[in-house]
């Protein structure tokens, strides 16, 4: 769930991919940062959380009504031309606020954060987001179903995303400090374990949004604000497990961060890339003299108009940068 949603939230509660991006790098860096799927995947709306499936043909994303009013699941396929085709809402989403798509490192399992009452509760009264799950069949996905952690009822989750031995790692609203902390849930013998904390990515003033797991446990990317070294509303840090110890997040630096909001990450089934969402656009880049009303007009309407889109940028260039 992206970093402006969350605040309203917490307010409220007191090689197919690398062919299908587009290539052009951002102006504004001499980074290898490049955009998913202009004008289908990244488009004039708003779009976070791209999650790749392990054979690479599709790709997984939230599109959502600006303000937060409604988050929907939506999926975009590679096409014949190695283009990404129109995106579709998933059938079992378009009602309810559902965002954040992670898939599981074998990719038979799509886990989200949702708002959506579960059997037995009335679909009107309020509820905090949860963490629900789909698996994977031979007809598609499945009707969605609450994951197996025992967290408190008055605790709200903003992501969540599993290991390749099952451990879950997620995102969880703090009541003291009403920031959000990552937290663990071990599975043990078949048995995910009461949640655990994790201390050295966690802080007073310090909103966690996201936090995706490595398949291995080696490193946790976080979408993160209210840190020292910030560089826009909310940046990208990497945070390594030296033999069961993390390690002080690191930013990800100007040439992948901006001064607008990057958040969201996840990273390709082959390690290759980091994929991330982003709103910088026209407002966060530097402009000679004024705009006209009609260089507002057409930058508004543009696919970097302030809205989120996707992108991507190797591990490779992530780990040079931020050296563990």
């Amino acid at each position: 769930m992206k970093a402006r949603k969350a605040c309203s939230i917490l307010f409220l509660a007191a090689a197919a991919f690398g062919i299908a991006s587009n290539r052009t790098a951002l102006a504004q860096t001499a980074s290898p940062v490049e955009m998913v799927g202009e004008g289908t995947v990244s488009s004039t709306g708003d779009e976070y959380g791209g999650a790749i499936t392990p054979d690479g043909q599709s790709i997984y994303f939230t599109r959502s009504v600006p303000h937060s009013y409604l988050y929907t699941l939506c999926v975009s396929h590679l096409d014949k031309s190695g283009h990404w085709g129109r995106p579709e809402i998933l059938p079992f989403s378009g009602q309810w606020r559902d965002s954040d798509p992670v898939l599981s490192p074998s990719g038979d399992r799509m886990l989200f954060i949702s708002d959506r009452p579960a059997a037995g509760e009335s679909a009107t009264e309020p509820r905090f987001y949860r963490i629900w799950f789909s698996r994977k069949t031979a007809a598609g996905w499945a009707q969605p179903e609450l994951w197996p952690v025992a967290i408190a009822e008055n605790v709200g989750i903003y992501f969540a995303s599993i290991a390749a031995n099952g451990n879950l790692y997620f995102t969880a609203l703090n009541e003291k400090t009403l920031g959000l902390d990552v937290w663990i849930s071990r599975l043990v013998d078949g048995k995910y374990q009461p949640p655990e904390r994790l201390a050295a990515l966690n802080g007073n003033g310090i909103v966690n949004v996201e936090a995706f797991i490595a398949p291995d446990e080696s490193y946790i990317l976080l979408g993160s604000r209210g840190r020292a070294d910030s560089l826009g509303a909310s940046d990208l840090y990497i945070s390594y497990n030296r033999n069961g110890q993390w390690s002080a997040p690191k930013n990800l630096g100007p040439q992948i961060n901006s001064s607008a909001r990057d958040s969201s990450p996840r990273v390709t089934p082959d390690g290759k890339y980091l994929i991330f969402n982003s709103e910088r656009g026209f407002f966060s880049e530097n402009h000679e003299g004024t705009m006209t009303s009609s260089e507002f007009v057409r930058a508004s309407n543009s696919v970097l108009n302030g809205l989120g889109n996707i992108y991507r940028v190797p591990m490779s260039y992530v780990f040079e940068v931020a050296k563990p």
